[in-house]
């Protein structure tokens, strides 16, 4: 493990003590549930077009720091709880990555306004259903660009997110099936390209994603 990362999860797991960063308390279950489980995608944002990464309803981290840290890309983790990205913006100055990983705490949609098609790539762990997930990321992306979805289980949400293609610009690129080193833990990683304009206004009003997700007409 990159000793940088390996430093970054324990600053996480200590201050969990006081924040809540993450549900995970043991350091090797971490390792495990947070780190290999964010890298296990480092191919397919590789593949990505070059430019600035963004990782959506980032939480503790997870998996835009050891992303970030692995890739070298510029990347801003974006969570809209303020205390939670106080505390990872001050564990990133302290490790000396603040330069090319920042925290953003505002809200997707409200970003969204601001850096409209600024980026090449975006993560999404834990966040949302796929079709939420297409609507949120679609502003953000440049033309090329590709949202990458750490998920379990998905033939359902995957059905229903490719009917979205025309409202959303995004088409369906990968999915690849994998399990953890723990022989157990199975995983998909779940890939859209952004192809073309959305054909409706985005983004909706804040919220409006996940509690009206996108039907396909």
């Amino acid at each position: 493990m990159n000793d940088l990362i390996e430093q970054y999860l324990r600053s996480v797991l200590l201050i969990n003590n006081k924040i809540n960063l993450t549900n995970i308390r043991n350091f090797e279950e971490a390792k495990l549930l947070h780190i290999e489980d964010s890298l296990a995608v480092i191919k397919e944002l590789n593949e990505a077009p070059k430019g600035l990464y963004g990782d959506m309803g980032s939480g503790g981290g997870f998996p835009g720091v050891p992303l970030g840290v692995v890739s070298g890309r510029n990347t801003i983790l974006i969570d809209s709880v303020k205390k939670k990205m106080a505390a990872i913006n001050q564990i990133l100055t302290d490790l000396g990555l603040s330069e090319h990983i920042s925290v953003c705490d505002q809200r997707i949609e409200e970003l969204s306004l601001e850096k409209k098609e600024e980026f090449s790539v975006l993560t999404a762990r834990a966040l949302s259903n796929l079709s939420s997930l297409l609507e949120l990321a679609s502003p953000l992306l440049k033309i090329g660009g590709r949202l990458i979805c750490l998920k379990s289980h998905t033939d359902e949400e995957l059905k229903a997110a490719k009917q979205i293609k025309k409202e959303t610009g995004m088409s369906f690129l990968s999915k690849r099936s994998y399990i953890l080193s723990d022989d157990k833990t199975y995983r998909e990683c779940i890939v859209f390209e952004k192809v073309t304009q959305p054909s409706i206004q985005l983004p909706r009003r804040v919220g409006l994603a996940q509690k009206k997700p996108l039907i396909s007409k």
